[in-house]
């Protein structure tokens, strides 16, 4: 498909603030200035793969556990009719939180976050005539791909929270090809990541989460990009610090 179609289909064409909604302008989350952003300002989804990257606590996963929640998927990973939970750490980022949606741009939706896979395998092995029962006993990075590839299979919104988790450098390859393949025939893929490997992907949209709130920036311009070049050109000059 090409860039034109993609954009004029995809499933979500912007989130904002939900005017009718009431929301403690106080909370912890509410105050992280990449949400506070979205609640203000509202952000513009484009179509095929965004890259949410951002240090510890500048809200990369609570922006995508709120999309999830706001496009009516289980907060703990799955699809919409998903209906397992554990202990609900999200916040309620979800529900002050309207999508903009292309008129009939529904499609598939799923979504999978890296801390709670346990919980959304052992649910989806208890259900009636599942074809997921291995995924247990599978290594975590073989589990991962295995469920990426039978539910992350048609044009749709789909969300991922720091997948790379689960994967070793050739199987981040694996997945970045999967995002490709998906963003080409028309999905629309949200990922929140520390990974400077996955955000290379040719074509994707990286928004750099901070103090600053959210920007648009390049993968060459990315803070971790530069963190990782500067480790591996010379360990020793960090290693010499912390071990000091």
């Amino acid at each position: 498909m090409d860039a034109r179609n993609r954009q004029a289909s995809r499933p979500v064409r912007r989130v904002e603030r939900d005017p009718g909604a009431e929301w403690d302008a106080d909370a912890w989350w509410a105050r992280i200035p990449a949400v506070r952003t979205v609640l203000d300002a509202g952000l513009d989804l484009p179509a095929g793969v965004t890259f949410l990257v951002g240090e510890n606590g500048s809200g990369k996963s609570t922006l995508i556990e709120g999309l999830a929640q706001a496009y009516g998927l289980n907060p703990e990973g799955g699809s919409r009719g998903a209906m397992h939970r554990t202990r609900p750490t999200e916040s309620p980022l979800g529900a002050a939180l309207r999508l903009v949606r292309t008129p009939g741009g529904r499609g598939d939706a799923y979504y999978l976050r890296a801390e709670t896979t346990h919980g959304l395998y052992t649910y989806l092995e208890e259900l009636p005539r599942s074809r997921d029962t291995d995924l247990h006993d599978r290594s975590h990075g073989e589990g991962f791909l295995a469920l990426l590839e039978r539910k992350f299979t048609r044009p749709g919104f789909y969300l991922l929270d720091e997948p790379e988790a689960a994967l070793s450098f050739t199987s981040t390859l694996s997945l970045m090809a999967r995002l490709a393949a998906l963003a080409d025939a028309g999905a629309q893929i949200v990922v929140a990541t520390h990974s400077p490997v996955l955000t290379a992907l040719p074509a994707a949209s990286v928004l750099e989460l901070g103090e600053h709130g959210i920007r648009r920036t390049a993968w060459s311009d990315l803070a971790v990009v530069d963190h990782f070049r500067a480790f591996l050109d010379r360990p020793d000059r960090y290693l010499r610090q912390l071990l000091q």
